[in-house]
């Protein structure tokens, strides 16, 4: 149940009681806390995916049984880690990074996870290295969490390369409060709400931040 006020936005999560939740559903071994220290370590952003969500993103992972997964911003691999996790012993992560030393930094946190198997780490600009993975799809999910104002160029090549039952999921999405701002890249992030909502069976999880997830829908014959 949900009352009026959450409804309209109010949260009751304080900082102690998301606290209690993470130490009770998801907590994190050496391997994830070094992968979410790492940008304080390296002087990088500290803009990695909330513990939560990383959690939220590994069940969603098994519940589809993803096999095949593209990631768009690795920054640390903190995110890159909770999806490795997700896959079977045959499944494989492509996570793409343009940032030399972000990339550097994921690949060793990954390695020290001992998944360094289960994950190719592209170091390259995604609207450029996205084509050339093609003939490795279709996949069964794609993660976002890059550059904002491109996610509507990510979100129709994750429609054109997802299976049937694919997930799409973006973190962002509220686009740090300004989604409905006039601006180039609050108009990109609605077309990526937009064209998702009418290609995937979709939903917008009101997480701090906003995650879109999305499942394709199979063409109607």
């Amino acid at each position: 149940m949900a009352d009026q006020s959450s409804r309209a936005g109010e949260r009751y999560a304080s900082a102690q009681i998301l606290d209690y939740a993470a130490r009770t559903h998801h907590p994190e071994d050496r391997a994830l806390g070094r992968a979410f220290d790492a940008p304080a370590r390296h002087g990088m952003p500290e803009i990695q995916l909330g513990q939560a969500e990383g959690r939220l993103l590994e069940l969603l992972l098994r519940l589809t049984q993803a096999r095949k997964v593209v990631e768009v911003g690795t920054l640390a691999g903190y995110s890159a880690l909770w999806i490795a996790r997700a896959l079977p012993s045959d499944g494989h992560l492509w996570t793409i990074e343009a940032n030399p030393k972000h990339a550097g930094v994921a690949a060793e946190v990954i390695g020290e996870a001992g998944l360094g198997d289960r994950v190719t780490i592209l170091r390259a600009d995604a609207a450029e290295i996205l084509p050339t993975l093609r003939d490795s799809g279709p996949f069964c999910a794609v993660f976002l969490d890059a550059d904002k104002g491109r996610y509507d160029v990510y979100g129709r090549w994750a429609t054109e390369n997802l299976r049937s039952g694919g997930l799409l999921i973006g973190d962002n999405a509220y686009l740090f409060g300004r989604l409905l701002e006039d601006s180039d890249e609050a108009r990109a992030m609605r077309r990526f709400h937009e064209e998702m909502a009418i290609n995937f069976d979709s939903v917008c999880v009101p997480t701090p931040d906003g995650l879109a997830v999305g499942l394709k829908v199979a063409p109607v014959a």
